[in-house]
């Protein structure tokens, strides 16, 4: 690391002499690998084995049914997902399965289902489903601000309920479960937008689990589900047939015009993990060290970086922190854009600082951006912190 005196004594002289290519933080759409980006690339031109672009190839063809399979192939090894499980490529993002969900498990139904409301996003999750049924607010952490999330003992739970729904990583607060929250005996449905892929999970702990790609997979456009067959057995009768699980496990998710191209670049994104990472263990340790890594820097910045997450529940996918001043935060977003660090901006409802750290991230990208921040402390921190470095 260099010395105080090694720094440059602007951001204009510190991205000239420190970083030739843009680092995406960005809390999604984000970062992808490189490999798959160039891959994506060339099948746009010419999808492989093809004489057309990827964009124009039909989603009846027997090319993209290739794709369909592998992609599946891919996930069911990646998490040994049983045949007693159906894979699912939807769309609507997340927020078309809010209401999928409590459409297809608790309307016309005489239980009522449990929430977690633990941030941004599972609150708009809660909205949708009071629409279908009775709902049971297990526990809301709004009167801390969305900075932690329940300790085990701390939820009310309904032992009789049709489902529990809860959020893993709560995206917008950085905020990741560490533990596995419910009642044995409840089914047990997860939002696992941001954190899917990030690392391995028992899918047998779940009913239901639904992830938009945008975060560790691939660009906007799909949504892995990823349902038991007794969910779909269980199912109400005369729903919305966009709404309906079961027609696209029919269907093998080809009921309506699929987004091919997102699809086909999700395929890209687990072939790499699968074949470039060695699996979500090695992906796992990965994400680790990178969130060790930018921890480590605000946490040992003197308070010049605070973060907003209670410790024991930060999030490995999104660090999220603020600097002594308002003013001070939007100068450091706009410098580190300057020095070549996209998307630090926090999200719209929260403002401050999040890094996010998907699967498309590289470890040396986070040390940059550490690198950065300690140039950035080092030039606008206090004399008592810059005597605290110095000392």
């Amino acid at each position: 690391m260099p010395t105080m005196c090694d720094y440059p004594q602007s951001v204009e002289e510190y991205s000239d002499t420190s970083f030739s290519d843009l680092h995406n933080f960005s809390g999604g759409p984000g970062a992808l690998p490189q490999v798959v980006l160039q891959q994506a690339h060339e099948a746009i031109i010419k999808a492989p084995g093809t004489n057309i672009s990827l964009l124009g190839v039909s989603h009846r063809s027997h090319w993209f049914q290739n794709v369909l399979d592998e992609a599946e192939f891919n996930i069911r090894t990646l998490l040994n997902v049983p045949s007693s499980y159906h894979i699912l490529f939807l769309q609507g993002g997340g927020t078309m399965q809010f209401s999928m969900v409590p459409v297809n498990l608790l309307r016309g139904g005489n239980q009522c289902a449990d929430y977690l409301t633990t941030g941004y996003w599972s609150k708009k999750a809660l909205t949708e489903a009071r629409k279908e049924g009775t709902i049971h607010e297990a526990w809301n952490g709004e009167s801390d601000g969305f900075r932690r999330l329940p300790e085990p003992g701390e939820c009310r739970f309904s032992s009789g309920a049709a489902y529990l729904h809860y959020i893993s990583n709560e995206t917008v607060e950085g905020l990741q479960f560490p533990y596995l929250p419910g009642l044995r005996g409840v089914r047990r449905v997860c939002d696992m937008s941001s954190d899917f892929l990030s690392k391995p999970f028992d899918i047998s702990d779940y009913a239901v689990i639904y992830a938009h790609a945008q975060k560790n997979m691939g660009p906007a456009g799909v949504t892995i589900v990823i349902v038991h067959e007794d969910v779909l057995q269980d199912a109400p009768q005369n729903i919305p047939s966009i709404m309906d699980y079961r027609l696209f496990a029919q269907h093998r998710s080809n009921y309506n015009t699929p987004p091919v191209f997102a699809i086909y670049t999700m395929m890209l994104v687990t072939r790499w993990l699968q074949n470039d990472v060695g699996g979500l263990g090695n992906m796992s340790d990965i994400n680790r060290r990178k969130a060790k890594t930018l921890y480590g820097a605000i946490d040992s910045s003197y308070g010049f970086y605070r973060g907003t997450a209670c410790h024991a529940h930060r999030s490995q996918m999104n660090a999220t922190f603020v600097l002594p001043t308002p003013d001070l935060t939007n100068l450091f977003l706009v410098s580190a854009e300057q020095a070549g660090f996209v998307g630090l901006t926090g999200h719209r409802s929260l403002g401050g600082i999040r890094a996010s750290l998907y699967n498309g991230v590289t470890v040396q990208a986070v040390e940059d951006l550490v690198e950065f921040m300690d140039w950035f402390r080092l030039q606008h921190g206090t004399d008592d912190l810059a005597g605290v470095q110095n000392g």
